[in-house]
């Protein structure tokens, strides 16, 4: 079997970073290791289960990387959280204080609405019409 097991986002503050994943879009802290050279071993998921998908969360080393934190995408939706409720999703996140670039639309392929991470990445939250 083969899948991708993590994605690396790059984060300016670890701390700061879990808080908005685990406090404001509900994920789980799955690890959290210091590392010999002072960086820390953080990955977050949005279940729980890990085969799923997860994201290792990396604090931003040197211009070019502090550059890119924020627009890892270039300005596109990078990133997809599907759910199989959308309202109660949508409505904590709101309560959280996250920011939604738009109304909750359906689509043929589910309900939809693009908001941003803490650092401004846009991500889709998606129920899928299958759901």
């Amino acid at each position: 079997m083969r899948r991708i097991a993590l994605v690396t986002l790059v984060v300016d503050d670890y701390d700061e970073a879990i808080r908005f994943y685990t406090d404001a879009l509900g994920f789980r802290l799955v690890e959290d290791s210091p590392r010999p050279d002072g960086s820390r071993w953080v990955v977050v998921a949005p279940g729980e289960d890990d085969r799923a998908g997860a994201l290792l969360l990396a604090r931003a080393k040197g211009a070019a990387q502090r550059a890119r934190t924020g627009d890892q995408t270039g300005g596109r939706v990078g990133f997809f959280l599907h759910t199989d409720d959308f309202a109660r999703d949508h409505a904590r996140m709101l309560a959280a204080g996250v920011s939604f670039l738009e109304q909750p639309r359906h689509e043929p392929y589910g309900t939809v609405a693009v908001f941003q991470d803490l650092y401004g990445n846009r991500w889709d939250l998606l129920q899928p019409a299958d759901a």
